[in-house]
């Protein structure tokens, strides 16, 4: 699965355990995750300083949760900025698993 706009293009690269967002051809970030039985656990996010304020965070962070809820597991947020986009969207809450374990 894959999302592209114009100049952007979000896919999870199953290899690597982690999402990635290219702009214009160029990485621009990745979301590292680890699969443990029906949890998808999100561990690190970054996107590169050079592509700031583009919404490609956003981006990446949205893509991965919705891929992550179509292959029917469960969100665990580990990584704080997949945490506070979680936050800011309670939508998913029904598929997220605390890291506390609640």
């Amino acid at each position: 699965m894959a999302e592209a706009t114009e100049q952007s293009t979000v896919a999870r690269n199953a290899e690597k355990n982690r999402y990635e967002v290219f702009y214009g051809g160029d990485l621009a970030g990745f979301a590292e995750y680890t699969e443990r039985g029906s949890e998808t656990v999100f561990t690190h996010t970054e996107v590169d300083s050079a592509f700031e304020g583009k919404g490609l965070g956003s981006k990446l962070a949205g893509f991965a949760i919705r891929d992550t809820i179509e292959r029917e597991h469960k969100i665990r947020p580990e990584c704080p900025f997949i945490r506070s986009y979680l936050e800011r969207h309670p939508e998913y809450s029904a598929h997220v698993v605390s890291v506390d374990g609640e």
